[in-house]
């Protein structure tokens, strides 16, 4: 069965099931997130942590060679300049393993997907 099979049932169990090497840069990763967005909730989705508050507000998956993060749509458009080194499409961006993740830019990513869904999520209360 391939890992994108798999049902984990928490991050811990998809962090884990990586080798040693691969554990430590998912842990930054999500040590990272964790920082940027300390009220989210950590969950599986689409077979892959992924972090929400008010809604989703990234996820990110291990693959051959490198990590992909997902910050929906939004969250690639408003840094596209800074994401430009790295390979990218509509709602993700890829971070090869052989160089050291951007912690920082991760880190202003989550925090302006929880500002926008916090936003979203005041707006739809005083609806």
């Amino acid at each position: 069965m391939t890992l994108s099979k798999v049902k984990w049932k928490n991050i811990d169990d998809y962090i884990n099931s990586h080798p040693k090497n691969i554990q430590v840069i998912l842990n930054k990763l999500r040590e990272t997130i964790k920082k940027a967005a300390p009220e989210a909730e950590e969950t599986i989705s689409y077979s892959m942590p992924a972090f929400k508050l008010h809604g989703m507000l990234v996820y990110f998956a291990m693959h051959t060679s490198h990590v992909g993060f997902y910050p929906e749509p939004s969250g690639i458009e408003a840094f596209k300049k800074e994401i430009s080194a790295y390979e990218w499409a509509k709602g993700s961006v890829k971070f090869p393993i052989d160089k050291p993740l951007p912690l920082d830019l991760i880190s202003k990513i989550v925090k302006f997907r929880m500002k926008e869904n916090l936003q979203r999520a005041a707006t739809k209360v005083k609806k």
